[in-house]
């Protein structure tokens, strides 16, 4: 059955792809967000980020059954609401759950009761529950005929996180299993419904049980980073080719087939909910604090190893440093978080000069591949894109990714 659906922060990473998904299956969406200048790219058929498969689906649903606009007015017409609202983590790795709070809080207004609203977005464990009685004190005194035909219906909320890895979103909404967890039964049963139109699995949680399960998703993963960039620095520092000894470990040998690559872990989800995770169990989640100091460290050791392949310590001062690569994962243009920019900031105060390339960026200080390689005294990769693979690196380079190998 055909919903109309509005997002809001639908022109988000994760809001861009879901609507997509929606519209593709036949739903009416609007992507409602207050960046007018990602709006009128995608009614003009064009992405405001890097997603596969986006493009083509956005030219077969843009002005049929999908539109873009920044008024909030939309929500009149909607059947179910979607916020893609997550909870960030504040300067003491501490949940600011105020910013989703008044999100909604901004949007009352424009809300009905009989609609279905959805958190999309990863949120601290308690804030559905928060966010359940908000609309419920909301409605209880609002004066609008639908509240008063009907004061004792539910609130129809739900929270369905997504589990979607950057940039192959559109692909894995439609293949990966989604949870679905509700305040009530009806919410449930309409949110399980909407998502059995693009996902092949409804799993059923309590709400409080999908909010700890995202979190624990996340930082499972950055963990999993951890280890492999740890193994990385002790090796490294010891005078080891990790590589050697990681392909040693690996080769045929099923209980080691996913040990990851060691490499830059950053983006918008793995620390922050990782730390969320922790601030959860009042700070005492020790293996994912630990997680944290190795993966920040990366960078640290990345510089000092550039600095010992030039001559020891001293001798970045007055050196130039291309670092290849400014976005958090390969071929895609979403720097959020990315930890090649903590490379570029010790490098300064090395007293280096940092050189920044990246063919997905667009920035007044990006410089072309080759004139960063021609006057570089040394290069750091910072995310292994596809151009950078096939490269013959003649000058001392430091390369954790192991793809120059």
């Amino acid at each position: 059955m055909q919903k109309s659906i509005a997002i809001i922060g639908g022109l988000g990473h994760v809001g861009l792809p879901l609507g997509l998904a929606l519209a593709k299956v036949g739903h009416l969406v609007c992507l409602v967000d207050i960046n007018q200048h990602a709006v009128n790219m995608v009614n003009n058929k064009e992405l405001p980020f890097l997603e596969e498969g986006a493009l083509d689906i956005l030219k077969e649903v843009i002005g049929k059954n999908l539109r873009a606009n920044t008024n909030r007015n939309a929500l009149k017409e909607a059947d179910i609401v979607f916020f893609v609202t997550g909870t960030p983590v504040d300067e003491h790795h501490n949940p600011r759950i105020q910013d989703v709070v008044k999100v909604i809080e901004d949007y009352l207004p424009y809300l009905r009761k009989e609609m279905l609203i959805i958190l999309r977005s990863t949120v601290y464990p308690g804030v559905i529950e928060l966010i359940d009685n908000l609309l419920k004190e909301h409605f209880s005194c609002s004066s609008s005929p639908i509240t008063a035909s009907a004061p004792t219906s539910p609130i129809k909320l739900a929270f369905c996180p997504e589990r979607i890895v950057q940039g192959k979103g559109i692909e894995e909404i439609f293949q990966l299993p989604q949870i679905v967890s509700a305040t009530s039964q009806e919410a449930e049963e309409e949110a399980a419904t909407l998502f059995s139109t693009v996902a092949p699995k409804i799993i059923r949680l309590k709400p409080k049980e999908a909010e700890v399960a995202k979190l624990m998703t996340n930082a499972w993963r950055y963990i999993e980073f951890a280890i492999a960039n740890q193994f990385y620095m002790i090796t490294e520092s010891q005078e080891l080719d990790f590589y050697r000894i990681f392909n040693a470990v690996r080769d045929d040998y099923p209980r080691a087939q996913h040990f990851p690559r060691p490499g830059l872990a950053a983006g918008p989800c793995l620390f922050k909910d990782t730390m969320q995770l922790s601030a959860f169990h009042k700070n005492n989640f020790f293996l994912g604090q630990s997680a944290m100091l190795v993966n920040e460290g990366l960078p640290v050791f990345l510089v000092d190893q550039m600095e010992k392949k030039l001559g020891g310590v001293g001798q970045l001062k007055g050196k130039k440093i291309a670092i290849l690569g400014m976005s958090f994962k390969a071929n895609n243009d979403d720097t959020r978080e990315s930890l090649a920019f903590k490379v570029k900031k010790i490098l300064k105060i090395k007293m280096a000069t940092p050189l920044i390339t990246d063919s997905y960026l667009k920035d007044k200080d990006n410089l072309p591949l080759a004139s960063a390689l021609e006057i570089a005294d040394g290069i750091i990769l910072g995310v292994p894109h596809k151009e950078y693979l096939s490269l013959k690196i003649s000058k001392p380079y430091v390369d954790c990714w192991g793809v120059w190998k």
